[in-house]
């Protein structure tokens, strides 16, 4: 079927049928039209920004017990998707940061120390993920067999201003060379236009073009890019749009705007996904991105994801960090625990 693209004031556009996506199907009814949509994004109940910034703010002060801090530092490690996207990205940095990835802190496994695990993923331009493959070898996989995932981003990142046809190619490309997961942006001009039928079928066309030739589906992940979506009821609606049209995960950002991850934003995608699950059975992940720097910051996020979600989300399949930098600190944090010192700002690597 030919995606629709009128605008949503047209009597024709709001009637038409959209592309079948078998999660809206379930949900909306076999009869899929941008009518329905539209009445079930603007029937979700509003957001009560006084009262989710509360929340985000009580669990911003659980505090987690010096027993536990091991596990949550290496747990964040586990859920790291570890990220260079600059124009000056060459092989052999994206080399360099698999090397890192699979291997986080070289000095820890040279004196025998605690050993921490590896990140979930790398994540790279479309263009880079040939190398990202090579350079990972027999240890590039499942994250959740402890192995090292390649994340392709596509569709024209960060903007998202390209044709479909440019962007289904640039996420083709990405899925045959090798990558296993896919970070798209959603057109933010046609949805805050109100052209939900616009966003949701070109989800659904990604998702399409993640398929495999064995059938199988590279994992896709819809970046909302939070900071221009101006409110939480627009965070909210986008949210379970993406999820109806296919979207693995649910992503807050691209890394590229301000703001981009927010406790507050992260909570309510959280409930969004607990809300699906408690309707459908099925689990989505989440993947806040942009501005995690900090142990302390990410450990509110563990906490936020296990009272929100619930602690089966702390797993690679359905929760990541997108992030540069926060590991390093979170290394600089496990030599703190195991010697009671810090160690100078040289025992990392600068990427």
């Amino acid at each position: 079927m030919t995606p629709t693209s009128s605008a949503p004031g047209d009597r024709a556009a709001v009637e038409a049928a959209l592309a079948p996506a078998e999660r809206a199907v379930r949900l909306l009814g076999g009869d899929l039209t941008e009518r329905a949509l539209r009445r079930h994004l603007e029937g979700l109940a509003g957001v009560d920004a006084v009262g989710l910034e509360q929340r985000a703010a009580g669990l911003a002060t659980r505090s987690i017990k010096t027993t536990s801090k091991a596990w949550a530092l290496d747990t964040i490690i586990r859920l790291i998707d570890l990220t260079t996207l600059e124009g000056a990205d060459t092989p052999g940095k994206v080399r360099s940061l698999v090397a890192k990835a699979l291997q986080p802190d070289p000095a820890a496994a040279a004196t025998d120390a605690s050993v921490p695990p590896r990140v979930a993923a790398v994540c790279v331009y479309g263009d880079m993920v040939p190398h990202a493959v090579e350079a990972l070898g027999a240890a590039h996989g499942d994250p959740d067999d402890g192995l090292v995932s390649v994340a392709a981003v596509a569709t024209a990142f960060p903007s998202g201003r390209a044709s479909r046809r440019v962007k289904l190619a640039d996420t083709q490309d990405a899925v045959a060379a090798g990558a296993d997961e896919i970070d798209m942006v959603i057109d933010r001009g046609a949805f805050l236009a109100g052209d939900y039928g616009r966003v949701f079928e070109e989800i659904v066309a990604v998702k399409e073009a993640c398929r495999r030739p064995d059938g199988s589906f590279a994992s896709l992940k819809v970046i909302l890019e939070t900071g221009e979506l101006t409110t939480y009821d627009n965070v909210k609606r986008a949210s379970w749009l993406a999820i109806l049209a296919g979207g693995d995960f649910i992503k807050t950002s691209t890394g590229k705007v301000s703001p981009a991850a927010t406790l507050p934003v992260t909570l309510l995608m959280l409930e969004v996904v607990r809300d699906w699950y408690r309707l459908t059975g099925e689990r989505v992940g989440v993947k806040p991105a942009g501005g995690i720097r900090q142990s302390k910051d990410a450990v509110r996020y563990l906490v936020t994801v296990a009272e929100t979600a619930g602690e089966e989300w702390l797993q690679p399949h359905l929760f990541r960090f997108g992030a540069s930098s926060l590991l390093n600190d979170v290394l600089l944090q496990r030599q703190k625990l195991a010697t009671g010192r810090y160690s100078g700002p040289d025992y990392v690597t600068v990427d």
